[in-house]
Protein backbone atom coordinates (compact mmCIF):
# COMPACT_ATOMS: atom_id res chain seq x y z
CA UNK A 1 0.00 0.00 0.00
CA UNK A 2 1.00 3.38 -0.60
CA UNK A 3 1.48 4.30 3.44
CA UNK A 4 4.23 2.41 3.38
CA UNK A 5 6.03 4.18 0.14
CA UNK A 6 8.63 6.50 0.29
CA UNK A 7 9.07 9.06 -2.90
CA UNK A 8 11.96 11.56 -3.09
CA UNK A 9 11.19 14.95 -5.32
CA UNK A 10 14.54 16.24 -6.30
CA UNK A 11 13.00 19.62 -7.34
CA UNK A 12 14.62 23.03 -6.82
CA UNK A 13 11.70 24.99 -7.26
CA UNK A 14 9.46 25.56 -3.97
CA UNK A 15 6.20 25.94 -5.79
CA UNK A 16 6.73 22.75 -7.86
CA UNK A 17 8.30 20.82 -4.86
CA UNK A 18 5.10 22.10 -2.69
CA UNK A 19 2.52 21.15 -5.15
CA UNK A 20 3.81 18.01 -5.96
CA UNK A 21 4.46 16.87 -2.43
CA UNK A 22 0.39 17.89 -1.49
CA UNK A 23 -0.63 15.51 -4.02
CA UNK A 24 1.62 12.27 -2.95
CA UNK A 25 1.04 13.03 0.77
CA UNK A 26 -2.82 13.29 -0.23
CA UNK A 27 -2.63 9.64 -1.95
CA UNK A 28 -0.69 8.67 1.38
CA UNK A 29 2.88 8.71 0.22
CA UNK A 30 5.87 9.70 2.28
CA UNK A 31 7.55 12.35 1.16
CA UNK A 32 11.20 13.43 1.25
CA UNK A 33 12.76 16.59 -0.71
CA UNK A 34 16.23 17.28 -2.03
CA UNK A 35 16.66 20.21 -3.52
CA UNK A 36 19.83 19.52 -5.24
CA UNK A 37 22.05 16.67 -6.60
CA UNK A 38 24.25 16.35 -3.88
CA UNK A 39 21.40 16.15 -1.33
CA UNK A 40 19.80 13.53 -3.47
CA UNK A 41 22.79 11.35 -3.27
CA UNK A 42 22.47 11.64 0.80
CA UNK A 43 18.84 11.04 0.80
CA UNK A 44 19.35 7.56 -1.00
CA UNK A 45 22.43 6.70 0.86
CA UNK A 46 20.44 7.50 4.29
CA UNK A 47 16.65 6.14 3.57
CA UNK A 48 15.03 4.02 2.03
CA UNK A 49 13.29 5.43 -0.97
CA UNK A 50 10.77 3.34 -3.13
CA UNK A 51 11.18 5.95 -6.55
CA UNK A 52 12.18 9.09 -7.54
CA UNK A 53 10.84 11.86 -9.29
CA UNK A 54 14.36 13.73 -10.49
CA UNK A 55 14.40 17.75 -12.03
CA UNK A 56 16.62 17.33 -14.75
CA UNK A 57 17.60 20.72 -14.39
CA UNK A 58 19.02 20.41 -10.29
CA UNK A 59 21.68 22.86 -9.02
CA UNK A 60 24.87 21.04 -7.96
CA UNK A 61 24.79 18.18 -9.88
CA UNK A 62 22.06 18.00 -12.75
CA UNK A 63 19.50 14.77 -12.98
CA UNK A 64 21.19 12.98 -14.89
CA UNK A 65 24.28 13.10 -13.50
CA UNK A 66 22.67 12.55 -10.02
CA UNK A 67 20.59 9.00 -12.08
CA UNK A 68 23.57 7.76 -13.18
CA UNK A 69 25.83 8.21 -9.66
CA UNK A 70 22.07 6.19 -8.11
CA UNK A 71 22.68 3.51 -10.88
CA UNK A 72 26.27 2.96 -10.15
CA UNK A 73 25.62 3.05 -6.46
CA UNK A 74 27.65 -0.23 -5.41
CA UNK A 75 24.58 -1.30 -3.03
CA UNK A 76 22.01 -3.14 -5.40
CA UNK A 77 18.93 -1.65 -3.89
CA UNK A 78 19.60 1.79 -4.20
CA UNK A 79 20.88 1.48 -7.98
CA UNK A 80 17.44 0.08 -8.46
CA UNK A 81 15.21 2.24 -7.36
CA UNK A 82 12.57 3.62 -10.06
CA UNK A 83 13.70 7.18 -11.10
CA UNK A 84 11.25 9.36 -13.24
CA UNK A 85 12.65 12.52 -14.81
CA UNK A 86 10.83 15.58 -13.99
CA UNK A 87 11.60 18.32 -17.00
CA UNK A 88 10.12 21.25 -18.98
CA UNK A 89 12.93 20.50 -21.49
CA UNK A 90 12.25 17.30 -22.17
CA UNK A 91 13.01 18.18 -26.24
CA UNK A 92 16.84 18.62 -25.27
CA UNK A 93 16.90 14.76 -24.53
CA UNK A 94 15.33 11.54 -26.46
CA UNK A 95 14.43 8.29 -25.27
CA UNK A 96 17.74 6.55 -25.30
CA UNK A 97 19.49 9.66 -23.28
CA UNK A 98 16.66 8.94 -20.67
CA UNK A 99 17.67 4.95 -20.71
CA UNK A 100 21.34 5.04 -21.06
CA UNK A 101 21.26 7.79 -17.93
CA UNK A 102 19.29 4.34 -16.32
CA UNK A 103 15.95 6.74 -16.29
CA UNK A 104 12.44 4.64 -15.93
CA UNK A 105 10.06 7.18 -16.95
CA UNK A 106 9.67 10.91 -17.41
CA UNK A 107 7.01 13.33 -16.97
CA UNK A 108 6.90 16.64 -18.74
CA UNK A 109 6.50 19.91 -16.91
CA UNK A 110 3.76 21.61 -16.41
CA UNK A 111 3.31 18.69 -14.28
CA UNK A 112 -0.18 16.91 -15.32
CA UNK A 113 -1.02 15.71 -11.57
CA UNK A 114 -3.43 12.49 -12.78
CA UNK A 115 -0.30 11.65 -15.11
CA UNK A 116 2.25 12.01 -11.63
CA UNK A 117 0.35 9.86 -9.85
CA UNK A 118 -0.41 7.24 -12.15
CA UNK A 119 3.37 6.92 -12.83
CA UNK A 120 4.44 6.86 -9.37
CA UNK A 121 1.70 4.04 -8.37
CA UNK A 122 2.97 2.33 -11.62
CA UNK A 123 7.07 1.99 -9.94
CA UNK A 124 5.56 1.65 -6.96
CA UNK A 125 3.15 -1.16 -7.00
Amino acid sequence: MAESKTILIAEDSSVILNLTKKILELQKYRILTAKNGGEVIKQVENNKIDAILMDLNIPVKNGMDCTREIRAHENKEIASIPIIAVTGNANNYSMQDFKEAGINDYLPKPLDFDALVLTVKKYTA
